[in-house]
């Protein structure tokens, strides 16, 4: 019996995520080619290792065994690749960060760019996830360095503060609520909602939050990027939840109007965490070291 790297990879992907789409995409494959592999693999070691329902998969036993040795293989591989670098002209390196959405679309990509300018022998994966989620990754191994909110369960991480990240109610410039102050979240919801995807961390939060005040609260509409919301806001198709750092970015058009959310779970921290940032690989320790003079440590505000 053979066992591929790229199966394993996915089969973590979706067993991390508890779908099959899901890990697909994590994987860069179609849903097709992704769900062909899984049972090849089932067949292969001769036992099912996903249970299929409506909502998703969960893993069974042997699946979860699987899913504990190959993460410990790939763990393994990733340090093999990191001593041969070594040997290689020039510092090499793979590195490995989970965000969630304000983090991975707003703070850190020019924050990234900077870090891989100066390190041309290093590559990077950016993986955004909700900070729940997130926390647990890490918490289980699965990860060794995220940026994350606050707002999560922290508890048994090592974590430092990195910079403030509210969430503000963004408005078309002229819309009655421009004029307000702070609101809260339920004050909005009778507004015709503007966001992302189902999938993507920053909005199962507001849905969640959003479904807490008002059953059954969905949105008008679903599009794929804080930059194509902000600006469908300010034609004035609706409002939207967004980074305040996003929303000061985007107002600059002047067509748009940011409120202060004064609900406790949008007023977040962006944290650097891990399960211990003093016992991290070197290139890891590097990245976070980075990221940490970068931001001075929550000195730069929003």
């Amino acid at each position: 019996m053979r066992l591929d790297l790229i199966d394993l990879r996915l089969f973590l992907h979706v067993h991390e995520q508890g779908s099959i789409t899901a890990g697909a995409a994590r994987s860069h494959m179609t849903l097709a080619s992704a769900s062909a592999r899984i049972r090849a693999l089932e067949d292969a070691l001769g036992t099912p290792l996903l249970l299929r329902d409506r909502r998703g998969v969960q893993a069974t036993p042997a699946g979860q065994t699987l899913a504990r040795e190959a993460q410990a293989v790939l763990a393994q591989m990733d340090q093999l690749q990191a001593a041969l670098a070594q040997h290689i002209r020039g510092p090499k390196a793979h590195l490995r960060l989970l965000a969630n959405t304000s983090a991975a679309t707003v703070h850190l990509p020019p924050l990234l760019a900077r870090f891989l300018a100066a390190h041309p022998g290093y590559t990077l994966a950016l993986d955004e996830r909700r900070s729940a989620d997130i926390a647990d990754a890490l918490r289980r191994g699965r990860a060794d360095l995220a940026v994350l909110s606050d707002a999560a369960d922290l508890q048994g991480l090592d974590v430092t503060p990195l910079r403030a990240d509210p969430l503000v109610l963004v408005v078309p410039r002229g819309h009655a609520l421009a004029g307000r102050r702070r609101l809260a979240l339920a004050d909005a919801l009778g507004e015709p909602f503007i966001g992302l995807p189902d999938t993507n961390a920053l909005q199962a939060l507001v849905t969640e939050q959003a479904r807490r005040l008002q059953d059954g609260w969905d949105g008008r509409v679903r599009l794929g990027s804080l930059e194509a919301v902000c600006r469908m806001v300010a034609l004035g198709a609706g409002v939207a939840v967004v980074p305040r750092a996003m929303a000061e970015r985007e107002a600059a058009s002047g067509r748009l109007r940011r409120v202060p959310l004064s609900d406790a779970w949008a007023q977040r921290q962006l944290v650097l965490a891990g399960r211990d940032l003093a016992a991290l690989p070197a290139a890891t320790a590097r990245l976070a070291r980075f990221l940490i003079d970068a931001t001075d440590g929550g000195a730069s505000g929003a």
